[in-house]
């Protein structure tokens, strides 16, 4: 399964929904990983710290384990993340995170092919897996008393999986046909991708999760054990478990389950950086399928462990000030007032090893040319940068922020995936738990500073998604 990524547009949600439906948004620091907040952006009074209250431990082989006790209801979510994704991959077996992803249902002696599910369903829960570029996810909802259970079963394919020809070759073919499903039939995926491609020139950002087709039919059974072998070991991965459990009772399963697997060297994450590009790119894509054009415009942004201007946390505030609702900025403007888009958004996810990017786009109202509806796009982007928002617009975006934040721990799977995403990239659990008063302490300075050096670049890459009988671009 691949999570929502930067090729599509984002859903309209607020972070902490976003992060729920999607699994891929982790609230950290910046910059620097020492855990203090930069004194440009510490508050005089402001939100309290703390978002899920966990609980932390690390057993002796190095896997780090988090919980979050919420006991409204007796079930758990149970997830292991490993710290490697797609863009730690060798170059030239694209797609081998995922597959591997795939193969990890195969079966161990203990647990034959596809049993994995089977049995967690027969015990009323549920439970699949997800790669992004920069992590590996596996996760089961359950009733509580069938934690054990999962954990055991988790467990014993962190070091016992056993493949056989037999056993990759079809579900090779079973990642291509999602390929085919997922992107290729599927004309919004297809340039999304290809804008990622073309902005990311270097990076293995660049190279989409499930793959490129022509390396995803050559991947072999013998490629897939390599990953394995050298990224599944306990001490590159976290164990975070998130409903009606404590502590006291977690902590000697997590021993007995985890803390047996012996700790392997794991290779550092060495990626490529992007070279200077200081051209704007445009992607076109013409489709018979296409129902709705649309037009989408990406900058290289920061992410939190990227960020040394301390950008990330304005550049939030920014992305719900322009998209966050119906009296936001874009959709005021473009859909309200003027009445050329059907819908406006910008988006901005900080949660990456690498930089990330922040995006914006629409679609035209009926009888709208491209032309005038990225004109108008480009306009209110030239107004925001040159006249930045309002202290009035940043209260009212932060107070919107910390109202959801507020709730983000009755969520039984949300506080999982936040804490689980962050530590996957270079973040910190007292990262996370201080997202509110970074948050709060956000100045419209910070906000227009961020968006002018983040939006005045001119190395943008513009992608039109257009219906063959459109002859506008």
């Amino acid at each position: 399964m691949l999570p929502n990524g930067p090729t599509a547009p984002p859903p309209r949600k607020r972070p902490w929904r976003r992060l729920a439906a999607a699994g891929v948004l982790a609230f950290a620091l910046t910059g620097t990983l020492t855990g203090a907040i930069p004194a440009a952006i510490t508050p005089a009074f402001a939100a309290e710290k703390g978002v899920f209250f966990p609980e932390t431990f690390t057993l002796s082989n190095g896997m780090q384990v988090v919980l979050v006790t919420n006991q409204r209801v007796p079930v758990v979510t149970h997830m292991v993340w490993y710290k490697v994704g797609a863009a730690d991959e060798p170059r030239g077996v694209s797609g081998i995170a995922h597959f591997l992803e795939h193969l990890m249902f195969k079966g161990t002696e203990e647990v034959p092919p596809g049993a994995f599910s089977r049995i967690v369903a027969k015990n009323g829960g549920r439970d699949n897996a997800f790669t992004s570029w920069d992590y590996t996810a596996y996760f089961q909802n359950v009733a509580r008393d069938r934690l054990e259970l999962v954990m055991k079963m988790e467990a014993d394919r962190m070091s016992n999986l056993r493949l056989t020809d037999q056993l990759v070759y079809p579900e090779r073919d079973v990642i291509i046909e999602e390929r085919r499903q997922r992107i290729e039939n599927e004309p919004a995926d297809r340039i999304g991708e290809q804008i990622n491609a073309t902005l990311y020139v270097h990076h293995p950002y660049g190279t989409p999760i499930i793959g490129w087709p022509q390396e995803m039919a050559t991947l072999t059974r013998e490629e897939a054990e390599s990953f394995y072998k050298s990224w599944y070991a306990p001490n590159n991965a976290v164990l975070v478990v998130s409903g009606d459990v404590t502590a006291e009772e977690l902590k000697p399963l997590a021993e007995k389950y985890y803390g047996s697997i012996a700790a392997r060297p794991v290779p550092e994450r060495v990626r490529v950086q992007e070279p200077p590009i200081s051209a704007a790119r445009r992607v076109i894509l013409r489709d018979d399928e296409v129902r709705q054009p649309s037009i989408r415009r990406s900058w290289l942004a920061p992410s939190y462990r990227t960020d040394k201007e301390g950008y990330a946390y304005p550049l939030q505030v920014l992305s719900e000030i322009m998209s966050g609702g119906p009296t936001s900025r874009l959709y005021r403007s473009l859909v309200v007032e003027q009445r050329i888009a059907t819908s406006a958004w910008l988006g901005y996810s900080p949660s990456s090893w690498d930089m990330t990017s922040l995006a914006a786009g629409a679609s035209p109202a009926p009888g709208v040319t491209m032309d005038k509806l990225e004109a108008a796009l480009e306009a209110d982007i030239r107004t925001l940068v040159e006249k930045g928002v309002t202290e009035e617009e940043v209260a009212t975006a932060k107070k919107r922020m910390l109202a959801e934040a507020a709730y983000a721990r009755d969520s039984l799977t949300g506080p999982a995936q936040t804490l689980g995403a962050a530590i996957a990239t270079g973040q910190s659990i007292d990262d996370v738990e201080n997202w509110p008063v970074r948050i709060d302490a956000v100045t419209a300075d910070q906000v227009n500073a961020a968006a002018r050096a983040v939006l005045g670049q001119t190395n943008h890459v513009t992608g039109l998604l257009l219906p063959l009988q459109d002859k506008g671009s």
